[in-house]
C-alpha cells in the first residue's frame, strides 16, 4: 500500500514566503531529514523542520512548545517525538489536536491514543551495548545490576534528565515504585558507574574503549556497529518472571493551533505509514517496526520473537515524569 496517501494528492506550495508545514522533531536530524525530504518530493510542499540537540533531547522541544503556547505564539504544526511520555504530557496540557485516520489501522493499540491525539511508530529498545573484543567481559543482565560490581566500574548510563533515559526510569518508577527508583539512583550516583550527558555520549565511550558497556538505545548501538566498532547488544531482564526490555516508539501528533492543519494531517499519515516504518528499519538507525506487516532487514531483532518486551502504561508514565523530574534533577545536578 505504498504511496497510498500521496500518489494522488499534491498541494500547491504557498506563495506567501512561509513554509507549507513546520515540524519540531526530536529524532536525530540525520535520520529524520531524508523522511522529510521524501515527503516534500512527493507532495511539493515546503517543510521547515526544527531539530533538538543531544543534550536537550525531547525535553527541550517539549518545553519550547509549552512556552510558545503560553505566549500565544505557537509555531509548529506537528511534533515528531523520539519517545512517548513527553507527547502524552503535551496531550494532557491540552496542546495536541486529535487526528482520526485510517493510516493508523495497522499499528497495535498499545502504541496509539484511543482518542486519536498521538500515534506511535518505529521503536527503539533500551539495551546494553558492549564490546565483543574484551575477554571475560562482565555485563549486567538486569537493570538493577547496572550500579553493582563487577559491572559498574566498567560501565555507564546517561543521567535520566532527558530523552529515553528519563522515560526509562519513569516507566520503572510506575512499575516498581518511586521510592525504590529514587533509592536506586542515589546509590548509582555514589557507585563507580559513569553517568554521562546522553546516550550518544556513553555510546562513544564504549566505542573508544574507555568502558566495556553502557545502557543506551538500539539506534545508538546500530551506529556504533555500522561504524565498524567491535560491539554487540544484550537485552535486559529476559528470564522468566523478569520485566523484559523497554520498547519506546517514536510518536507523532498535530499540535494545538496548527496553522497548516491539512498539511499537518498529510505529513502525519505519511510519517506513520508502513513505507516509512520500513525505511527507518532499513536505515542506519535500525528503528524497530511496530506493524507486523513490515519486513525487517536481516539481523534486526523483533519484539516477542527475539526478546521479551516490558509492559508499559504510557499514561501513568507521563504522570511520573512530571512528578519525578525535580527529584531526578536534585540527585544528578547537586
Amino acid at each position: 500500500m505504498k504511496h497510498l496517501f500521496l500518489s494522488s494528492v499534491l498541494i500547491a506550495a504557498s506563495c506567501s514566503g512561509e513554509p507549507d508545514l513546520r515540524i519540531y522533531c526530536s529524532l536525530d536530524q540525520v535520520h529524520a531529514e531524508p523522511i522529510v525530504a521524501l515527503f516534500e518530493e512527493r507532495t511539493g510542499l515546503e517543510v521547515k523542520a526544527d531539530f533538538d540537540v543531544e543534550r536537550n533531547k525531547t525535553v527541550g522541544l517539549v518545553n519550547r512548545i509549552i512556552a510558545e503556547n503560553q505566549r500565544g505564539t505557537s509555531l509548529a504544526d506537528v511534533f515528531w517525538n523520539n519517545e512517548t511520555a513527553q507527547t502524552i504530557r503535551l496531550q494532557r496540557l491540552g496542546l495536541t489536536t486529535p487526528h482520526r485516520s485510517p493510516a493508523t489501522s495497522g499499528i497495535p493499540s498499545q502504541f496509539k491514543d484511543p482518542n486519536h491525539h498521538w500515534v506511535g511508530f518505529a521503536a527503539r529498545a533500551r539495551v546494553i551495548l558492549h564490546r565483543n573484543d574484551v575477554p571475560n567481559i562482565q555485563i549486567p543482565r538486569t537493570w538493577e545490576e547496572l550500579h553493582k560490581e563487577p559491572f559498574a566500574s566498567r560501565g555507564a548510563m546517561a543521567a535520566p534528565l532527558t530523552g529515553t533515559t528519563l522515560t526509562h526510569f519513569a516507566v520503572l518508577s510506575h512499575r516498581l515504585g518511586k521510592e525504590r527508583i529514587l533509592s536506586w539512583l542515589d546509590t548509582a550516583i555514589e557507585s563507580n558507574l559513569i553517568i554521562g550527558g546522553g546516550n550518544a555520549d556513553v555510546m562513544r565511550r564504549v566505542c573508544e574503549g574507555d568502558i566495556d558497556w553502557c545502557l543506551t538505545d538500539t539506534d545508538d548501538a546500530a551506529a556504533a556497529r555500522l561504524n565498524g566498532y567491535p560491539v554487540d547488544i544484550s537485552f535486559l531482564d529476559q528470564d522468566r518472571g523478569e520485566i523484559g526490555t523497554l520498547l519506546i516508539p517514536n510518536t507523532a501528533c498535530i499540535l494545538k493551533g496548527a496553522r497548516n492543519p491539512n498539511s499537518a494531517a498529510l505529513f502525519l499519515d505519511f510519517l506513520i505509514s508502513e513505507e516509512v516504518e520500513g525505511l527507518l528499519a532499513a536505515s542506519r538507525s535500525e528503528q524497530i517496526p511496530l506493524r507486523p506487516g513490515v519486513i525487517p532487514p536481516p539481523g534486526l531483532a523483533i519484539p516477542s520473537r527475539d526478546f521479551s518486551v516490558m509492559e508499559v502504561n504510557w499514561g501513568k508514565t507521563a504522570e511520573q515524569i512530571s512528578l519525578l523530574f525535580p527529584e531526578f534533577k536534585e540527585i544528578f545536578l547537586r
